[in-house]
């Protein structure tokens, strides 16, 4: 509500004459509408902020302000009080220049004391963001708070360290629930920020200047190591330190849940902002909210006005403030008055509801089924049993049982390192201890495992599966700690998908200093099958863990095996080496005594026990394949060859995988085939799809569908076995796939080697020619005739249906290899570079695959149409190298867009963030673009997802994205003249979206400048309509039309005076544009700005000469179209300059009783008192019921969406428009109840 709506109708105003005493009429502040004045009990939302700034723009939130109450003694608080829907709001402002938490704090100490029914808590105002991956935080945008933390709050402990004891407070749960409430309705339909922020700004008009967004000053990011040079401001600060961020498609502020660290220092510096936020995880920083966390439990709304580095400034901070108080006010509006509860007080402890704790633990129950995966213990389940009575030596050592006494845990901070050899035996070691761990636990012990495989799948092999199987492993053991879950500035309470690597340390960790007097033991195999450097970040991080839990006295054991690390080191913990063990020697003279054959005399056993163990070194791995070897001699009854064969058995691991390759020349295509699928399939095979991965590269026609009564599982494990030489097995986990038996057979294959040893005449680039091995044996796949199990035809049922479901499990079934095929032989081809790909082109069945991929596709947004081609479908997948080859032999990169998802390849690689298709696409030749700008809109798939209602030039001139413009018209494939659905041309769309250049070429591309539409609008309407100044003006001086007009004979200066478009107004007022031209209906531009409460164009017009009093064919003028849509700005501003009162409409009433019968208090308060008095003596006697008519009661217009409704709901009402043809003529995209809202949904696609 407008200032002059609060004062009412005091007597000093100066709004204009007052010809007589009048009758007061009451106001809304001073009852609650049943006759009793409101009290302080009557409150029950608190609303507090630190800037005056922010308090103004709350204050515009509220629908209507209320008047003050009496001031409680002893409270200094300043208060505004007002309603927002049902809700009683009662804010408060820091005391000018005081801020901070404790500041803070007394204010909501104060409010609580005078307002004691507060049951829901706000605190609204700026803060400084912090961009991040997870976070595209922009200038704006808004952050709610879902838990906030002091930052500046610790203790120095020794060595001048300080730990920080800011503990994160999450906000009221019924807050949360209501974000909850929110977040969901903002999945289907956008935030309602940006409508609130628009009637803000109508009803306060003052407030546009500072308070609307601030599109003259940029959103400018620089990199944290940057600091700000020169005082004054960041325009001599260096562009090329700017961060590249995509561009997003619209202005419009988005909402970012997650924690917020409060503190009484303000963050000036990018490296400490960056490092705080990681420690913290926080993604704002601002100055109150820890001090009212315990005395206002509230939720914290931020506005991000800066990036918390030295490059802050005030340019934002309006702006700001305004969108977290349009938020706050949309999550209060979605809060029903009965669900409030009771405002928890200091010193009662937080009673939770049934209901809540058991949606609490179903929560709970989600976030540990995120840190689940398949193969959690895959690795663990597949390493064999240590042999009986081996292994026992380590329980015995004097390392490990140092290690498990805990008064030596500060010495070694529970770090136990086993190293050795490849192949020495550690993983059954570790596997060994871990079980006699597990089995031997008490209460309050807990212990945790993982196995680190580089022949698994992605999570078994990295650190994001290490600190998921580890937390929930220890969360299951201790359900207490689930509590770390509940941290919704870690969680958010819509999460669906595990949380990152860094968010799974921090809850880790959190979980590891809640034990207590507990303990947990961590077993972690094979660190050097992970990578170099994520085994490092881990390494550090668990050191730091151990210390920090030997500080806090908790109880952390954790135990590490590896291969020899050079470069790793820890600083404190216990080390042993395998194969330097005497227990680990005894092991192996065990294994050797238990598992050679019968060789003859005692002494003669013993003296080949002895060569076996000399040569083996510590290596079990070695021990295990000789003895298959010597036993397979005894076996065959050679035993006179025994210690010959022993004696040319080289010692060496790595040589002894070579002869065991080469001890004969069978099947040596089989070997080859099942070497190159298990080192360079995209992902491991499972033992089906194994054997028919491979019979599909032996060209003897045995690739066949799967019979399992012929292929049993006994089958194909003996053809695993054999094509392999022994040294590939499949796996005893729930998903069976085919890996060698050791990590160091890859390393020989590789590292040593050895595929140049077996196969030379390959030549140096295994890995290409394997590869193109591969893609062959996927297309041989894809090529067999399937057609009597799968359907040939191009209809297929939709892929989330029951049919479709039914239809990929025959597939599937019957053709195990057939989807990986489909999956990944583009991947294969890809990856065969540097060797020709001309004959898969050439024999590449596109439709066979399109069709075969949509069978597979879960996803029916992600299936390919029949027409697809191979460009676009590489751009989709990324595939760069076959892309580059794809265009040399086609040039068809550019060719017009068909009906897939993206529309363009172009558009499906930047959607997918596909970096190098989109440089491919962009660097044949053409120096046609800004190809680092376009490279900026990689991973908007929203922005290029939209119907495909115009072609892709028509979208990015309407957009303004100049650089995909430029890019595209430069391919010359696209019609200019071509119109969307309503008959515009790209020029129309250029001077929408109001960029110069793009217009400036579609003129000099020789455009008719006064083209017009299907509803006869010229270029220039659209740009006047949509505010675009220097669009309008280059039309002008190419030479359109300044008073072209629409088929209700509008101008654009009515199009820009409705939509108050100053600049624009001024532009086409300056170019000579009639300010008092009318319309068919003899509106004129003065008019419709009045209607739709443009108060500053209303302003420009009348200076430019406008009349005031001009009226429409119904007999109305501004002011009283103003009036009767309650914009009393405008109606004051036209009433000072002489504007009549008194006058009648058609149907014979009054000004003020037509106003009044539309509901505009505010209006009937200002007409009422300046009106004649014979027309509010008439007004009073139809009030009192005595002489004279009723007063006819017209509805306000609803907004209706379909145009036959709102033409139809005109003519019921006599209103201005008459047919659908006029409403959509006019193509407005909000208008007064006079001229109702109009359905853009199409301009938006």
């Amino acid at each position: 509500m407008s200032s002059g709506a609060k004062r009412g109708l005091s007597q000093d105003s100066d709004d204009g004459p007052h010809p007589e005493p009048v009758k007061r009429l009451k106001t809304w502040g001073e009852s609650n509408g049943d006759g009793q004045k409101r009290r302080h009990a009557d409150y029950t939302v608190g609303w507090i902020c630190a800037l005056h700034i922010e308090l103004a723009a709350s204050r515009a939130m509220l629908d209507r302000q209320h008047r003050d109450l009496l001031k409680i003694a002893n409270d200094p608080n300043e208060y505004v009080l007002g309603n927002i829907g049902a809700h009683n709001v009662v804010m408060a402002c820091l005391p000018s220049g005081q801020y901070g938490t404790n500041n803070a704090a007394i204010v909501a100490s104060n409010m609580r004391s005078s307002f004691p029914s507060i049951r829901v808590g706000f605190m609204v105002g700026i803060g400084g963001g912090v961009p991040s991956d997870g976070f595209d935080i922009r200038l704006g945008d808004v952050v709610v708070g879902t838990t906030v933390i002091q930052y500046d709050l610790g203790k120095i402990l020794s060595g001048e360290r300080v730990q920080r004891t800011g503990i994160p407070r999450v906000a009221p749960h019924d807050l949360l629930n209501a974000v909850s409430k929110l977040r969901a309705l903002h999945e289907s339909m956008p935030s309602e920020v940006p409508s609130v922020l628009r009637h803000m700004l109508h009803r306060h008009p003052k407030m546009a200047r500072k308070y609307a967004y601030p599109s003259q000053y940029e959103d400018r990011l620089f990199y944290a190591t940057y600091d700000h040079e020169h005082p004054a401001d960041c325009n001599r600060c260096d562009p090329l330190k700017v961060q590249p961020r995509p561009l997003r498609e619209s202005s419009n502020p988005e909402i970012h849940y997650g924690g917020v660290a409060s503190g009484n220092q303000v963050v000036k510096d990018g490296r400490t902002r960056n490092r705080l936020a990681k420690e913290l995880g926080v993604i704002c920083f601002e100055m109150e909210a820890a001090g009212m966390v315990d005395q206002f439990p509230c939720m914290t709304v931020r506005g991000i006005c800066d990036y918390a580095d030295s490059h802050k400034n005030k340019q934002w901070q309006r702006y700001a403030a305004a969108t977290a108080a349009a938020y706050a006010k949309e999550l209060l509006s979605t809060m029903a008055p009965s669900r409030i509860e009771a405002m928890p007080t200091v010193d009662a402890p937080e009673t939770t509801p049934d209901d809540m704790q058991q949606e609490l633990q179903a929560r709970r129950a989600d976030l540990l089924g995120l840190l689940r995966f398949e193969q959690l213990d895959s690795r663990h389940t597949s390493i064999k049993a240590a042999h009986r009575k081996t292994c026992e030596w380590l329980l015995k050592h004097e390392a490990y049982k140092d290690w498990l006494d805990p008064s030596k845990l500060p010495q070694h901070h529970g770090f136990l390192w086993i190293s050795g050899k490849p192949g020495a035996g550690k993983s059954t070691l570790m596997k060994f201890v871990f079980g006699r761990t597990k089995k031997s636990l008490l209460a309050g012990k807990a212990t945790a495992s993982f196995f680190f495989h580089a022949r698994g799948d992605e999570l078994e092999k990295t650190i994001f599966g290490l600190y998921r199987s580890l937390l929930l492993q220890l969360l299951e053991s201790f359900p207490d700690l689930q509590a770390v879950l509940d941290d919704l500035s870690l969680i958010p309470l819509n999460q669906t998908v595990c949380p990152t690597v860094e968010i799974l340390k921090r809850l880790f960790r959190g979980a590891i200093l809640s034990l207590g007097q507990r303990s947990l033991t961590c077993f972690v195999d094979a660190l050097d099958e992970c990578s170099e450097g994520q085994v490092e970040d881990m390494v550090r991080y668990f050191e730091d863990l151990g210390e920090e839990a030997d500080e806090n006295q908790i109880k952390l054991r954790i135990c590490f095996s590896s291969r020899h690390y050079p470069h790793i080191r820890v600083k404190n913990g216990l080390k042993l080496t395998v194969e330097d063990q005497l227990g680990h020697k005894d092991d192996l003279e065990k294994y050797v005594r238990s598992y050679l054959g019968e060789v003859g005399s005692e002494n003669y056993t013993k003296k080949i026990q002895d060569q076996i163990l000399e040569k083996a070194d510590g290596v079990f791995i070695w021990v295990v394949l000789v003895l298959d070897i010597l036993n397979k001699e005894i076996r065959d009854g050679r035993l006179f060859a025994i210690e010959n064969r022993l004696r040319q058995i080289p010692s060496k691991l790595s040589e002894l995988f070579k002869d065991i390759l080469l001890r004969d020349n069978n099947n040596m295509d089989d070997l080859l085939l099942c070497i190159q699928w298990i080192l360079y399939a995209k992902r491991p095979l499972r033992r089906q799809e194994f054997y028919f991965a491979v019979l599909s590269g032996l060209n003897d026609g045995s690739l066949v569908p799967y019979n399992p009564e012929q292929f049993t599982a006994d089958v194909m494990e003996r053809f695993v076995v054999s094509s392999s030489k022994g040294l590939a097995e499949t796996t005893k986990t729930k998903v069976e796939t085919v890996q060698f038996i050791h990590e160091s057979v890859r390393d020989f294959l590789i590292k040593d080697h050895g595929l140049q040893e077996l196969w030379p005449t390959l030549g140096e680039d295994f890995q290409g020619f394997s590869h193109d091995k591969l893609q062959q044996c996927c297309l041989r796949q894809i090529t067999l005739d399937m057609s009597t199990e799968i359907p040939t035809a191009e209809s297929l049922p939709r892929a989330n249906s029951q049919e479709g479901r039914r239809l990929r499990q025959t597939a599937a079934e019957k053709f195990p290899f057939l989807g990986y095929a489909i999956e990944h032989v583009l991947h294969h081809a890809d990856a065969a570079s540097g060797i020709s790909q001309s004959d898969f082109f050439s024999h590449f069945p596109l439709s066979t695959w399109i069709r075969l991929n949509n069978v597979f596709e879960k996803h029916e947004i992600r299936r390919y149409t029949p027409e697809a081609d191979i460009t676009y479908i590489l751009s989709d997948r990324n595939f760069a190298n076959l892309l580059e080859a794809s265009i040399q032999r086609h040039q068809d990169a550019f060719m017009p867009p068909r009906a897939e998802r993206y529309g363009l390849p172009l558009f499906a690689a930047l959607a997918n963030g596909n970096q190098q298709a989109a440089e491919v696409l962009l660097g044949q030749g053409q120096d046609l673009c800004d190809r680092a700008g376009i490279l900026r809109y990689l991973n908007c798939r929203k922005l290029f997802e939209s119907p495909k209602v115009r072609t892709p030039l028509q979208w990015a001139a309407e957009k303004g994205h100049g650089c995909i413009f430029s890019f595209l018209i430069g391919t010359k494939l696209f019609d200019l003249t071509t119109r969307d659905s309503k008959g515009r041309t790209v020029l129309h769309l250029a001077a929408m979206g109001g960029d110069k250049t793009i217009v400036r070429t579609l003129l000099e591309e020789g455009l008719d400048v006064d083209v017009p539409c299907a509803a006869d609008r010229t270029p220039l309407l659209y740009a006047a309509e949509h505010g675009q100044d220097s669009a309008a003006l280059l039309l002008i001086e190419k030479g359109a039309l300044l008073e072209s007009r629409n088929s209700l004979g509008w101008t654009p200066l009515f199009y820009a005076a409705m939509m108050g478009g100053e600049s624009v107004v001024r532009v086409l007022i300056g170019e000579g544009a009639n300010v008092n031209t009318a319309s068919d209906s003899l509106m004129t531009p003065i008019y419709v700005a009045a209607a739709q409460g443009r108060e500053t164009v209303v302003k420009i017009l009348y200076d430019s000469g406008a009349s005031i009093d001009q009226e429409e064919k119904d007999g109305e003028t501004p002011l009283h179209r103003a009036a009767l849509n309650g914009e009393l700005a405008v109606v004051k501003f036209l009433f000072k300059h002489g504007a009549s009162l008194d006058c009648r409409n058609k149907r014979g009433l009054t000004l003020l009783q037509h106003v009044y019968a539309n509901g505009h208090t505010d209006v009937v308060e200002f007409l009422y008192k300046n009106s004649s008095a014979e027309a509010r003596e008439e007004f009073d006697r139809e009030r009192e019921g005595t002489d004279g008519p009723n007063i006819t009661v017209v509805p306000s217009m609803p907004e209706i969406d379909s145009r036959e409704a709102i033409a139809a709901e005109l003519r019921s009402q006599e209103i201005v428009l008459k047919t659908p043809k006029e409403v959509e003529s006019i193509g407005l995209e909000r208008w007064s109840p006079m001229l109702p809202a109009f359905d853009h949904s199409e301009d938006s696609n």
